[in-house]
Formats: structure tokens, sequence, C-alpha cells
């Protein structure tokens, strides 16, 4: 099958033009080119099967784009083992109309605010916007702001919980929604819980729904600020954890952890919270079990100079460093006993999980305003 002689002078005039990046849609057979003034439409006028004339199509604009019609796959092998997937390069995917080359480029790491910009016109969806904003410098551009409002207007088809969780992460990094819409979003992660584990990795110490300050807040700013001062992190982190923020955070990850929907929601939850505890474990998730986490802590106390620095100052803080050294330890090692092999999912996995979740919960209540 070949080109109708319509179709290929229309092709050509628009490949004369130097089009940015060129997009097909299959249904309505009709291919778009993105030029420097505006968009260019070819209507495709196939003769036989529109499915066999597409890739005829997509074999032309190879040819032109990369001197060969075998398309994007072959060429991305050979770029990849040259070390040239460069600027250049990641244009030329561009005016494919592949989807698949779409995507090479969107996670490709010389990707730029311009080859964003013409990616997104040529697909967009939400797992090429999940990616590009995964790249502070198209986060801080304005169409990093267009792809966080797609996500946000997708999320209600999204199925898939781990794609809920990314999307909310991508789009509520700072800047990108108006103070209106994040506060919509928030509001609907109250039928929603992904998305409340999307907020605290995007934003863990500024959610939108504020906390109040633990009770001994100003009494924990007397005591460690000047430890603090003098560059004691652990007490820096004590007095945020206490703080309006820190309690924001803690009472998200109790919301979460009561009634988790998903394994891959609890699982990411402590990994989160891992994270914000990681200041007590620089060598990173021990990986082990949550009676193996508490039998640990106390030696943490006896060895670590900022804990005991800080106990030095204020004794009263002892359960709290427990507590903070126990949740920056949790993570998939202390579900493994009893999630491994397992597909439970509700409230099946919650009462399997009860008998780990329920010491974390008094770490993190320990850590709370009521502690």
């Amino acid at each position: 099958m070949e080109l109708t002689s319509e179709d290929a002078l229309r092709l050509n005039v628009l490949l004369a033009n130097k089009p940015l990046a060129i997009r097909i849609h299959d249904s309505s057979m009709a291919l778009y080119g993105l030029l420097e003034n505006g968009e260019a439409t070819v209507k495709l006028n196939p003769e036989g099967n529109d499915e066999k004339y597409l890739k005829v199509v997509r074999a032309f604009l190879s040819e032109k784009a990369l001197g060969s019609p075998g398309g994007y796959p072959l060429y991305l092998q050979r770029w990849t083992r040259q070390g040239q997937m460069q600027e250049q390069s990641l244009e030329q995917l561009l005016q494919l109309g592949d989807p698949q080359a779409v995507f090479a480029v969107v996670c490709a790491e010389g990707l730029t605010v311009e080859l964003a910009r013409r990616a997104w016109w040529a697909a967009p969806d939400a797992e090429n916007a999940r990616r590009m904003l995964q790249t502070g410098d198209i986060v801080a551009a304005d169409i990093g702001k267009e792809m966080a409002d797609y996500l946000v207007e997708y999320l209600p088809f999204e199925t898939d919980v781990e794609d809920m969780m990314e999307s909310v992460r991508m789009a509520a990094q700072p800047g990108l929604l108006s103070e209106e819409k994040r506060q919509t979003l928030w509001e609907k992660s109250a039928r929603k819980t992904p998305y409340l584990v999307g907020f605290i990795a995007a934003t863990p110490d500024d959610l939108p729904e504020k906390q109040p300050a633990r009770n001994d807040h100003d009494q924990l700013i007397s005591g460690l600020s000047p430890l603090a001062e003098g560059g004691n992190r652990l007490a820096e982190l004590m007095i945020k954890v206490s703080s309006s923020n820190g309690q924001g955070f803690l009472h998200t990850v109790q919301r979460i952890l009561s009634k988790p929907p998903t394994q891959e929601v609890v699982n990411t939850t402590l990994d989160i919270a891992r994270d914000y505890f990681k200041l007590l474990r620089p060598e990173g998730d021990p990986d082990c079990a949550v009676d193996d986490l508490i039998d640990e802590s106390p030696v943490y106390l006896l060895e670590n100079d900022e804990a005991r620095a800080c106990l030095d100052a204020m004794p009263s803080l002892e359960q709290d460093l427990l507590a903070m050294r126990v949740l920056s330890g949790v993570g998939w090692g202390i579900l493994r006993l009893v999630l491994s092999g397992s597909t439970a999912m509700g409230s099946l996995m919650r009462r399997k999980l009860e008998p780990v979740l329920t010491p974390v919960n008094e770490k993190i209540s320990r850590l709370s305003s009521s502690a």
C-alpha cells in the first residue's frame, strides 16, 4: 500500500513548513502539525484499510524525519547505544506521529521546557503529564500548570490507585494549582484516600487542612532552640513535628492508615512517613519487622549524640524520640509477614494489618497533640 497522491502532496507541503511536532488522530484519520505560528491539518484519504494506511503514513514520516521507515524503536535503540538521545534527536521523535516516540521524549533526560510544550501538544495524556512534572524546570513553567490542571480534571477517570496517588503528588507540588483548586482537591480526598497520599508526598509540611500545634510546642521551642541553632538537627526536627505543620502531617498519616483501601496505599504511606523521619536513620530503610524496630530504638538514644543532647535538655522527650526512631524505619519490612503473597484489600487487608499498624499508630499518637 502507498500514500495516495493527494496525501503525499499535502504531507510534503506540511513537512516543508518544518513542523515542531506531529500528531495523528487514528479515529478521524486526521494528521496535525504544530507550526511556529499555529497548526496545520491534513485530512487523510486512504484507499483501503485505515490501520494499514496509518502504518504507511508513519513510515513516510519516519523516512523524512529519521532517514529510515523503521520508525521510533529502531532509532531509539541506536541512539541509546551511542548516547545520542540529545535535543536534536528528541525533536525528530516528535515528528513521527507516534505516541510511543512522544513517551520516549517525555522520559528523556534531555527534556527541556520547549520540548515538553511540543510533547504535550502531541500527546496530552495523564502519564505524560506525570512524567514531565518530575522535572523542576517544567514545574516552574506555565506548561506545568496546564499539565497539573489536566491531571486534576482527569482524576475522576483514573481507576488505578497508584496512578491516583502519583497524579495528586505531581499536581499538588507548590505553585502549580490555584489555592481554590488545591482546596477543592483536598476536600475530595474525604472520599478518595489515595488523594491524601499524594498530598503528603507532595507537600508534607504544607497541607491544606491545618492542625493546632502540640500543646507543649512553645516549651519545646524554648528548650530545644539553643540546640537547633547550634546545629542539632534532631532538635530542629522535634520542634517541626510539634508545630502546626508537623501535626498536620501526622494527623493525615493516621487518617490514611485508619482505613486504607489497598496495599499500595499502606506501603506508600509508610514510605513517606519513613522519609519524613529519615534524619534518625541515615542508613535508609532497615527492612525489618515492627517489633525489631521497637526493640532497637532505645539503643539509638544511648548511642546518638544529638539524641542524648536533646534528652539532657528535656528528659521528658524520651518517648517522643523513641517514636520517631521507630517511624524512621517503617515500610514494606513491617508488612511482609502479614501481606507477603497476599492480594487482600479493604476490610480483610485491614484486619491482617492490625497487629503491625497498631504500634505504628501508637507512635504517631505519642507525637501528636494529644500526647
